[in-house]
């Protein structure tokens, strides 16, 4: 199976622990998403705009391990979405994203130049 991250989890950030045991597949922009940003973490929301993001395989596992980490309290939902990689799994934030800081070049790396 696959997962595509686009914020803690990718490669560098403070989450990216978490895909130790995935194989990286390539980079990806998904389309018709906009990224807000949480303080250390960002979700992104169906919306206007592309965001950056990297492609995993991941075992069952590791799946299972992200939902306990992402699901939790209802905070995200897991939505397949296809990449040139085959579809993935992508966490989408479920809250208002009301007066949060839209992350508008999509790249929660590069979210620091939106200031």
């Amino acid at each position: 199976m696959r997962i595509i991250v686009y914020g803690s989890l990718r490669r560098k950030q403070g989450n990216s622990h978490w895909m130790t045991n995935g194989q990286w597949l390539g980079d990806h922009q998904i389309d018709g998403y906009a990224l807000y940003s949480f303080g250390h973490y960002p979700g992104v929301v169906a919306g206007e705009g592309k965001v950056w993001c990297e492609v995993y395989r991941i075992d069952a596992s590791t799946l299972g391990e992200l939902d306990a980490l992402r699901t939790k309290g209802g905070e995200y939902k897991r939505e397949l979405v296809q990449t040139p990689y085959g579809s993935a799994w992508l966490y989408v934030y479920q809250r208002s994203v009301a007066g949060r800081e839209r992350i508008d070049s999509g790249d929660w790396l590069q979210r620091d130049s939106n200031k």
